[in-house]
């Protein structure tokens, strides 16, 4: 079976089909994958608020959860795409489920030590197998199709995400969430009586039995997914007829670039949004962390209809114009979070979740489309953007630290998403025409105008 990427309309034309054909159950198998990786990434929401408390963290410290992790994204992304270019994307597939598997394993001996490093460093091997599986899945499903309806088949993908980040966000809270919040004077009876160390390390093994659960059923999974045979996509190996792509080439691709800058703003506010939600509700309202932590359910809750609302649109809209829609629905909710602090702006963070439904998936699919045998280099690019969840929540923590105001911080996801704004409405207007795909043609474009 041979699909390959070409240029296509913003919409998709009518009449095209979304699903490949015959390859139905491949294609489920590697959908779950969509929802392993959401589990896991949103486990890490509740991961900052539970490290803080039991290893006693300032709000920057804990934050090194999401860095940790996201940093994975920053160093594989790019290794993982030359792999797969030489061995394809199967290869990549199941040897990130492995390292996922061993990563999340990793979890018992970092809580049997109790040192906080340790879960760091398991952490960042669950960011590279990610980063691995992304840069697989994303291209994978991209390009199992007709090109004309990839922005549909990603979005439909990427609508299974959510559920895994909500079943994630709720395991954490009812089995790793304790919701013991000791006052000043209970910690100092504790100490007092010598208990408190027994009750830190307790807290601590509370993350043992969902990391231990998980990383098996993605052992498993990795070894299902093994066995299945792949089709070979357009230029998917190295030495193709169609050639192997270069980064030289990416280099005259402009939309690609834009969407890797928009990419980093929009999974950096998506991260500071859900990993502050607690501290947010907390510094401003009077629930406790299990309540707070209702609040990313809620959220990812409203991602999940905003991915399965919007995707059929796109057969009437052009995916660009909702991403430049979307992104300045968010801009105003920001502005809410910002300056109504409390149950107002809480309320403005949940909402703002609907708009981020189709975010990730339309900016991967618009800036992927015409890269042709240059789709993996490309992929990873946008994926090495992912970055962005480790370097932007820091900065929030940052602002709150300095000005006191948690609230301030989310100013930082508001221009974000300004930013995805204007790659909604600028983006398409500077890609290469339709149907250069050739990473030669693609020099050859650029140097007439098409390119930078």
């Amino acid at each position: 079976m041979q699909v390959s990427t070409s240029g296509g309309r913003g919409a998709a034309d009518k009449g095209v089909p979304v699903f490949p054909t015959g390859q139905a159950a491949l294609f489920a198998l590697v959908i779950v994958l969509f929802f392993l990786w959401g589990m896991s990434n949103n486990l890490t929401d509740i991961l900052v608020q539970q490290f803080k408390k039991s290893f006693e963290l300032s709000t920057f410290s804990a934050q090194l959860v999401s860095t940790a992790n996201f940093t994975g994204y920053f160093c594989m992304a790019i290794p993982a795409a030359l792999v797969m270019r030489r061995w394809g994307y199967k290869v990549g597939m199941v040897s990130g489920l492995c390292l996922f598997g061993v990563g999340l394993l990793m979890f018992f001996p970092a809580a049997v030590s109790g040192k906080y490093a340790l879960f760091l460093v398991a952490l960042f091997a669950v960011g590279c197998s990610l980063a691995i599986l992304e840069t697989a899945a994303n291209p994978f499903v991209a390009q199992f199709g007709p090109a004309a309806t990839s922005e549909q088949r990603l979005n439909f993908a990427q609508a299974f995400n959510p559920p895994g980040t909500i079943l994630g966000v709720w395991v954490g809270r009812t089995f790793i969430l304790s919701g013991v919040e000791l006052t000043p004077a209970q910690v100092a009876a504790q100490k007092g009586a010598g208990t408190y160390a027994a009750y830190l390390h307790g807290e601590i093994m509370r993350v043992v039995p969902t990391y231990i659960a998980l990383g098996s059923v993605v052992l498993l999974f990795a070894l299902l997914l093994s066995r299945m045979r792949f089709p070979t996509i357009a230029s998917e190996h190295e030495g193709d007829q169609g050639g192997h792509g270069s980064f030289r080439a990416l280099l005259h691709y402009p939309q690609l670039w834009f969407a890797v800058a928009a990419n980093v703003l929009n999974v950096g506010g998506q991260i500071c949004m859900w990993s502050n939600i607690i501290f947010y509700m907390k510094q401003y309202t009077r629930v406790n962390e299990k309540t707070a932590a209702n609040y990313i359910i809620y959220s990812l809750v409203a991602m999940l209809l905003g991915r399965f609302i919007t995707t059929p649109l796109m057969k009437h809209v052009a995916p660009s114009r909702l991403l430049g829609l979307y992104g300045a629905m968010n801009v105003l909710l920001m502005a809410v979070a910002v300056t109504q602090p409390g149950m107002i702006g809480a309320w403005g963070i949940v909402s703002a979740s609907f708009f981020l439904g189709i975010m990730f998936p339309t900016i991967f699919a618009l800036g992927v489309k015409g890269l042709g045998p240059n789709t993996k280099l490309g992929g990873s690019m946008i994926v090495v953007a992912i970055v962005g969840g480790a370097v932007i929540p820091p900065l929030m923590a940052v602002i709150k630290n300095v000005t006191g105001s948690l609230a301030m911080g989310y100013i930082l996801p508001l221009a974000g998403y300004g930013v995805v704004a204007l790659y909604g409405v600028l983006g398409p207007r500077i890609a290469p025409p339709a149907g250069n795909t050739d990473p030669e043609a693609g020099l050859i474009a650029a140097e007439r105008g098409y390119g930078i």
